[in-house]
């Protein structure tokens, strides 16, 4: 008899790639686990008519898969990392982290080769993320910003119905779902810093299962998790949601640990930004000095404005 799992998964393109690549990794490395997903809808996938900033839910994409699994309905859920809060409910925890796929973001436009910085004045980009919004801002103030949601093949086709000049994504959506023939170009990171985790897959599973935890830890990926703890140790430390243009990026190299980190406003009028490197074995260490950096350097005043601002209305 095979041993059963259940996968949580939010019911998207996307979100089913992401389940199903974690069955086939746990089929292939466990020949005695067999794999079912169970689809779940969250709050995130119900509310499609505004901007995430505004809802202010850190769990957003995961709570129904959360109470899910501390029912004991299923036995594992599959995030993307970015959308997983840092604060895990009682009782659970972040098992398995999935080698990490490209990060950075990219630009779709109606041409091959185009950029952010040859687009034409004043041009109208759509992106969901005032990280985003925030950083493009910051290099082109003229551009106009309109909000995109839904999931990646619905935002791919508001742009081409629409007569927006471009919209951004993140690159491992894209790429996973096969639809690279519509990326004009990649953003690197030292133009538009991802989100903190983007790129990698969360596993989480109730403390307390053994069995499961051990399975899924023959698709961790040790270098992958420390980068993007690193990560996920400084939006804590900075109490970051999606209220707040935070980015980061955290590499490990043969000579350590690089972290690369950014708060902005909302505007994309001030903005900071840092960098650290240390020992990769110390990721929390680092993660909460680069937070201290940023705060120091002016940070702070951005991130009590968003605050107090958000808590008045």
């Amino acid at each position: 008899m095979k041993q059963k799992i259940i996968i949580g998964s939010r019911g998207s393109e996307l979100a089913l790639w992401q389940a199903n690549f974690v069955k086939k990794e746990l089929e292939k490395k466990n020949k005695n686990v067999a794999v079912e997903i169970k689809i779940i809808k969250t709050k995130g996938d119900k509310i499609l008519d505004v901007a995430l900033s505004k809802i202010g839910d850190k769990s957003l994409f995961t709570k129904e898969l959360e109470i899910e699994l501390i029912n004991k309905n299923i036995d594992l859920a599959v995030h993307s990392l970015k959308d997983l809060q840092t604060e895990i409910p009682k009782g659970l925890k972040l098992a398995a982290v999935t080698k990490r796929h490209n990060v950075q973001d990219v630009l779709i436009a109606r041409k091959k080769g185009t950029t952010i910085l040859n687009l034409p004045d004043g041009a109208t980009i759509a992106t969901g993320s005032l990280r985003r919004k925030c950083q493009i801002l910051h290099l082109r103030p003229d551009f106009n910003i309109v909000d995109l949601r839904g999931n990646v093949p619905s935002r791919i086709k508001k742009f081409m119905e629409s007569d927006w000049d471009a919209i951004i994504l993140a690159r491992a959506g894209v790429e996973r779902l096969k639809l690279n023939k519509y990326i004009s170009s990649i953003i690197k990171t030292d133009v538009i810093l991802p989100a903190v985790g983007q790129g990698a897959l969360g596993i989480e599973t109730r403390a307390d299962n053994k069995i499961v935890n051990d399975i899924v830890k023959s698709i961790h990926h040790e270098d992958t998790y420390k980068a993007v703890l690193a990560e996920r140790v400084l939006l804590k430390a900075l109490e970051g949601g999606c209220q707040v243009p935070i980015g980061a990026f955290a590499d490990i190299k043969q000579n350590g640990l690089f972290i690369d980190a950014l708060v902005g406003s909302l505007d994309g009028s001030l903005t900071f930004r840092k960098k650290i490197r240390g020992s990769k074995y110390n990721p929390e260490k680092l993660g909460r000095e680069l937070a201290k950096d940023l705060l120091k350097a002016g940070a702070k005043i951005i991130l009590d404005e968003i605050y107090r601002t958000t808590r008045v209305k």
